[in-house]
């Protein structure tokens, strides 16, 4: 009896295997109901069309990113040209402040410069410190010459410390030779130390010592120099101006000349008349009295 049990059960269970179905290998994934609804994209061999569309594609996309950007020659010309312009208006600008500083400059300082009372940041000068009596003055200008033997520039520079200064000259004569009408030009320099025995707000008298050179055709000539000039107040901003000048050896030099200075803040405009006797061997022309007016432009701080 114990042994038909167990063959009954042993029927049972092979009967039941043999009719179920066959079971899906799945190597650890479970069964999704999603997975049927998904497109399987079958796969190809390599070298297939689709390969070479997709591989043709990434390659290049890659390659455009990768490649640089080429710049034509039109935008360098456009480039070039707006930075030449911003330079150009930048260049512009710093010269009109340039001129704009100098001209405020100019018109608000010199020697006489008008004082306002009613404004309170230029109050007048103390007595003796003003105009001619400044503590200390810089100046310096250009003066054209048409004289008789032919033109002539002369330029200036000086400066006073109170009563002693220097002053330099140099003139540039193009003097015409005797009756063969041939040009040659001379060249007169000074270089004086300056001492003012007079000085006082509308006038300074000055004293001159030093030497002068003269370039003549057999070399440079080297003599000694004294000389006066005077500066005084006649109306407002208008003064009067007279210099002399004279070298007694190796070579004979006499420079007298006068006029008058209108000054306009630090900038001046001259005029006048200017006598000149130089030795025939410095001359070279028919004439070694020279006589003409004079006329320039300058500067006193």
């Amino acid at each position: 009896m114990s042994s038909l049990p167990k063959v009954m059960l042993c029927g049972g269970l092979l009967t039941g295997l043999l009719a179920a179905p066959p079971a899906e290998a799945r190597f650890g994934k479970r069964s999704d109901s999603s997975d049927d609804s998904k497109p399987v994209h079958g796969a190809s061999a390599i070298g297939t069309d689709d390969g070479k569309k997709d591989g043709t594609s990434d390659e290049n996309e890659n390659r455009a990113a990768a490649a640089p950007r080429t710049v034509s020659s039109s935008d360098d010309c456009c480039r070039s040209s707006a930075s030449g312009d911003i330079a150009e208006i930048i260049a512009g600008a710093v010269f009109e402040l340039v001129l704009r500083g100098l001209g405020e400059v100019i018109v608000s300082t010199g020697t006489h410069r008008t004082f306002h009372p009613e404004d309170p940041e230029t109050p007048p000068p103390q007595p003796g410190s003003g105009r001619h009596a400044v503590p200390f003055s810089f100046r310096t200008g250009v003066l054209l010459s048409p004289l008789q033997g032919g033109p002539g520039m002369d330029f200036s520079l000086g400066w006073d410390l109170r009563r002693f200064g220097a002053d330099l000259r140099v003139s540039r004569l193009d003097l015409i030779q005797g009756a063969e009408g041939s040009r040659n030009e001379r060249t007169l320099g000074e270089l004086h130390l300056t001492y003012s025995p007079v000085i006082h707000e509308a006038v300074r008298v000055r004293a001159e010592l030093g030497v002068s050179t003269a370039d003549l055709p057999q070399g440079l000539y080297v003599g000694p120099s004294f000389g006066m000039s005077l500066e005084a107040c006649v109306l407002g901003p208008l003064d009067v101006e007279a210099r002399m000048q004279v070298t007694p050896f190796p070579y004979r030099q006499v420079d007298v000349r006068s006029g008058l200075a209108l000054h306009l803040g630090g900038f001046m405009l001259r005029g006048g008349i200017r006598g000149l006797y130089l030795d025939p061997s410095v001359s070279i022309s028919s004439r070694d009295r020279l006589f003409g007016p004079e006329f320039g432009v300058g500067f006193a701080f």
